[in-house]
């Protein structure tokens, strides 16, 4: 009897403490009896590896386990947020960096400016008038001496300093007395020099068809440094705030120390680089013959503008008021200065566009950098007309007035108006780039005349012969016009 009666409490107080024992869901963390095999709360999750634990205890884990979700889930939410703060602050930064001027703008104070006694880009400056003269001498046609090499030249002349420093393609780079034409000395190198130089502070810079880009001492012309390329550089180079800048037939647009030649940044195009840059208010303009002007922050290679023309580009930029000009293909453009192109626009516009013509989107805003002027030029009575030269490429721009060539026609236009002042007709076509001096207007044709204009009506004054084509363009100092021609010859004319 006794026995009996303790086994009938055991199993009670057994099944009592059966039902004091619950089992937490692994899943949604709801309470079940310990005698459940399946969460009753869910999609039936097993309980069979749950360990059974009393009230208590079980709300104590419930407890525990939404503050530590809670915990998780906040750090989830902070590491989230920050990290896309950061993403953001970096994009950010990025657009602010590559596409505004915020933060890091070009350098308003840095320019190409040549200085007395130097020359510091293609045609001297800026406006690209071709000239350092000072005097109000007017040359008259008469040849006041000349210098033979061994081959054509079509490297344009520079002036410093009372010694004109040229290139030819016999492989050699020269210095001559301005006043005499006798040679000061002599630089050969492994291939033709087609280059124009600058000069600056001593040094005279250009670049040869050998790959090489030369700095010579300007006096002596001991080699200061090389720079190697892959292939021929054929650009003029630019100098501003001890950087020397030109391109090359690798696609490359370079800046070096102007006195080390070591490489600061290099930009690689989609064609040749044989224009000369200029720098302006911080910001370095080039043509490539991919058919894009460029424009890059002159300190760091940051690309501003990449605006497409119609046609590939072998001109040289001219910088005037603000903004930058250049011919191609007989069309000659005019482009805001501190245009930006927007992140993906080659793209994104043609997208957009597609949109607008469906009358989805509203209509695409201008194309960055749009230019204020695009003036074919063409005359309708010369078929022949409307090319542009593809050697130096250079238009004149000054206050009022642009002079710029194509084929066989020379042009004075009205920078206000855009209209045409007045038209020279030169028997053969026109590869020089014209110079500006006294308001009379310097160019050499294929037909190997230099040719001397009235800059006001467009009248021949007089014109030399020599004895080959002009590629090379003239330049004008103390009263003298120098001009290379095919014939191997470098002319003072006064």
């Amino acid at each position: 009897m006794t026995s009996s009666g303790s086994d009938e409490e055991n199993k009670t107080a057994s099944t009592q403490s059966q039902d004091d024992l619950w089992l937490v869901c692994p899943v949604c963390k709801q309470l079940n009896p310990a005698s459940a095999h399946f969460c009753q709360h869910c999609w039936g999750a097993s309980l069979n590896k749950v360990k059974p634990m009393s009230r208590e205890e079980a709300d104590n884990f419930v407890i525990q386990w939404k503050k530590t979700t809670k915990h998780r889930r906040n750090v989830r939410i902070t590491v989230i947020g920050l990290v896309s703060l950061v993403l953001i602050l970096l994009v950010g930064s990025w657009y602010i960096y590559s596409y505004t001027d915020i933060l890091w703008g070009p350098a308003a104070n840095l320019n190409t400016v040549s200085l007395p006694g130097e020359w510091a880009t293609f045609h001297h400056d800026l406006d690209r008038t071709g000239s350092a003269d000072n005097s109000t001498t007017k040359p008259q046609g008469e040849i006041k001496w000349s210098f033979q090499t061994s081959a054509e030249i079509q490297s344009s002349p520079a002036v410093a300093g009372g010694v004109i420093y040229f290139g030819s393609r016999d492989h050699n780079f020269y210095a001559v007395d301005a006043a005499t034409g006798e040679q000061r000395w002599v630089f050969q190198t492994g291939s033709v020099v087609e280059s124009s130089p600058a000069v600056v502070n001593g040094i005279v810079y250009f670049g040869s068809n050998d790959g090489n880009f030369y700095a010579l001492d300007a006096a002596t012309g001991s080699e200061r440094w090389v720079f190697k390329t892959l292939y021929a550089v054929r650009s003029c180079p630019t100098v501003a705030d001890n950087k020397v800048y030109f391109g090359g037939d690798d696609y490359y647009l370079y800046c070096l120390n102007a006195q080390k030649g070591t490489e600061i940044w290099k930009f690689q195009t989609r064609g040749y680089v044989t224009s000369s840059p200029v720098v302006a208010n911080g910001i370095v303009y080039c043509d490539a013959t991919d058919g894009a002007c460029y424009a890059f922050n002159a300190t760091d290679g940051r690309i501003r503008l990449k605006y497409n023309s119609m046609s590939l580009l072998y001109s040289v930029p001219a910088f005037n008021d603000g903004e930058v000009y250049f011919t191609g293909r007989g069309i000659l453009y005019e482009i805001n200065g501190k245009g930006r192109t927007w992140p993906e626009e080659r793209y994104v516009r043609q997208v957009w566009s597609q949109l607008w013509g469906m009358g989805i989107a509203p209509k695409p805003p201008e194309v960055s950098g749009a230019p204020q002027l695009v003036k074919l030029l063409l005359d309708p009575k010369n078929p022949r007309s409307g090319t542009t030269s593809y050697a130096d490429g250079a238009s004149i721009i000054t206050d009022t007035t642009i002079y710029t060539a194509g084929d066989n026609l020379l042009y004075s236009l009205d920078k206000k108006n855009n209209t045409i002042n007045w038209v020279f007709s030169a028997p053969a076509r026109i590869e020089s780039s014209p110079a500006l001096a006294n308001n009379v207007l310097y160019v050499g044709c294929d037909d190997g005349h230099l040719y001397a204009i009235d800059a006001q009506n467009g009248t021949r004054l007089w014109d030399v012969t020599t004895g080959g084509k002009i590629f090379s363009s003239p330049a004008c100092a103390d009263g003298v016009i120098f001009v290379g021609s095919n014939d191997g010859t470098m002319y003072a004319i006064k």
